[in-house]
C-alpha cells in the first residue's frame, strides 16, 4: 500500500511566479503527486520555498525533496529537521494518506494501523517535529483531511475515522499553539480526480467473505465520485489562498458543493442522513 497519494504526472513548468507575494518556506509531507503535487506547483507560483518529505521524490524541479517513508519510525522526524535546518520555517502542510476498502469484521491489523500510522499518526509526528522550527515566530500548520471525516464511507471505516481524527487534531492543536501565533487548519476535500483512487487496498473476495459485492459496490461508487469530483488545482488554490490569509478557520471545506453538503449534515435528522449516505455508496 502506498502512502502518498499516486497521480503520475510528466514534470511540468512551474506557474508563472507572482512577483507581489513573500519568499517564506514551507515544508510539505506527501508533494509527489496527487493533491500534494498541485499544492506544491500551486505554492511555487507564489513565490514560496517549498521542500517535501516523501519516499517518491516531487518532480517539479523548484522542490527541495528529502527522502522518507512516513511509517517508518523516527525518519520521518530527521528530515523534518533536516528540512527546516537554516531556515525560517513559515509553513507545515501534511498531505499524506492512503485508504483501504474492507470489511470491519476482516480487517486485518496491520492494514488499519498502518493506514492511522500515515493518515494521522504522522501528522502528529510532523508537528512535534516541526514546532521547535515555528515557535519562535508563528506560522501555519494545514492538514489536508477530506470530507470522509464528517461523512462515513461505507466500507472505509479506518479511513473515514482516521479523517475525523486529524479534524479534531487540528481544532486541539490550534487551541494549544495559539500563545505562539501558530494557526492550525483541517482542510476537506470532498471527491477529488487523482491517482489516489487506484492505489486503494480493495479486500479481495476471499478476504471479504460475506461482505464482498457490497465491498465491491461501494468501491465502485467512490471511485466514481472521486473520479468525476474536483481537480486536485481546485483543493491547492484553497490552501495557497488559506496561507495568504489573516486568518485562518479551523476547517476548510472546498468546493461549494461540499459546503453545502456539511450545512445540510447538521441541519437533517440524523437517520435521513446516513440513509442517503448509504444510499450513495449503493449499499
Amino acid at each position: 500500500m502506498e502512502t502518498i497519494e499516486e497521480n503520475k504526472r510528466e514534470p511540468v513548468p512551474e506557474e508563472r511566479v507572482e512577483a507581489s507575494a513573500c519568499r517564506k518556506s514551507v515544508l510539505m509531507v506527501g508533494a509527489s503527486s496527487g493533491i500534494g503535487y498541485e499544492i506544491a506547483l500551486k505554492l511555487i507560483g507564489r513565490n514560496y520555498s517549498v521542500s517535501n518529505i516523501s519516499r517518491t521524490p516531487c518532480p517539479l524541479g523548484r522542490v527541495e525533496n528529502y527522502a522518507a517513508d512516513i511509517a517508518s519510525e523516527g525518519l520521518l522526524e530527521r528530515m523534518v529537521h533536516a528540512a527546516s535546518e537554516g531556515k525560517e520555517l513559515y509553513a507545515l502542510i501534511y498531505c499524506a494518506g492512503c485508504s483501504m476498502a474492507a470489511p470491519i469484521e476482516y480487517a486485518q491489523p496491520r492494514d488499519y494501523r498502518y493506514l492511522f500510522e500515515v493518515n494521522y499518526f504522522g501528522a502528529v509526528r510532523a508537528i512535534q517535529a516541526a514546532l521547535p522550527h515555528m515557535k519562535k515566530r508563528g506560522g501555519r500548520i494545514v492538514l489536508i483531511s477530506s470530507m470522509a471525516g464528517l461523512f462515513p464511507a461505507a466500507f472505509e471505516g479506518f479511513y473515514s475515522c482516521s479523517k475525523a481524527a486529524l479534524d479534531m487534531l487540528a481544532k486541539s492543536a490550534d487551541i494549544e499553539l495559539s500563545p505562539f501565533g501558530i494557526q492550525v487548519t483541517s482542510v476537506q476535500p470532498g471527491g477529488t480526480s487523482t491517482g489516489f483512487t487506484f492505489k486503494r487496498k480493495v479486500y479481495p473476495r476471499e478476504e471479504s467473505k460475506e461482505y464482498a459485492a457490497r465491498v465491491g459496490r461501494a468501491a465502485s461508487a467512490l471511485a466514481d465520485m472521486e473520479q468525476g469530483g474536483m481537480h486536485a488545482g481546485e483543493v491547492a488554490r484553497c490552501v495557497a489562498d488559506l496561507l495568504a490569509s489573516k486568518k485562518q478557520p479551523h476547517e476548510l471545506r472546498c468546493g461549494s458543493k461540499n459546503k453545502f453538503f456539511a450545512a445540510a449534515g447538521k441541519v437533517l435528522p440524523e437517520q435521513f442522513a446516513l440513509y442517503l449516505n448509504k444510499k450513495a455508496y449503493r449499499q
